[in-house]
């Protein structure tokens, strides 16, 4: 049984909760989102699986999970962004927010997201698992995808996009 760390609003850590629970009731836990571009400054975007317990079939960020307790949360990044998609880089701390939003299930996605940014060249393996499709695609396209047809990408996807530290993200 998978737990999330539960936070405070100034990111204190109040205790840990299962997974599922913590959906259920919509309680403030700690999470991460991997933005990996590659060279060109495109993005990759992974579709989630259509079997996961929330977003199914959702385009989104590169990869996401929560933290372990006890565990640095880069490194608990890097090692789901190996699991989710075989890719091993360095991730750079980005920024963190806090979102709250209602998904599907009768779920309450309500995380203190920690963003991550890496730079990869090459195509991703999937763990079929986690995610059932994957592409690169520049920024510019992924706003205009946004604005027609909102419904394709996840909740906290679309959020962080809106964000000045991705919108302003230069690789070099």
């Amino acid at each position: 049984m998978e737990h999330v760390i539960l936070v405070d609003e100034m990111d204190n850590e109040i205790g840990t909760m299962e997974k599922m629970e913590a959906h259920r009731l919509g309680m403030l836990h700690r999470a991460f989102s991997i933005f990996v571009f590659n060279s060109k400054g495109e993005l990759l975007l992974q579709k989630r699986a259509a079997s996961k317990y929330h977003s199914g079939s959702l385009w989104t960020n590169t990869c996401c999970s929560h933290p372990q307790k006890n565990e640095p949360i880069k490194l608990t990044a890097q090692r789901k962004l190996k699991q989710e998609m075989v890719i091993e880089v360095d991730l750079t701390f980005s920024h963190k927010f806090i979102y709250k939003a209602y998904l599907d299930h009768n779920l309450i996605e309500h995380e203190y997201d920690y963003v991550f940014i890496g730079k990869y060249d090459q195509d991703p393996v999937l763990n079929n698992q986690e995610a059932e499709d994957w592409k690169y695609i520049p920024l510019d396209a992924i706003r205009e995808e946004i604005k027609s047809d909102a419904q394709q990408f996840t909740v906290w996807f679309k959020l962080i996009m809106q964000q000045p530290e991705i919108k302003n993200t230069v690789l070099s």
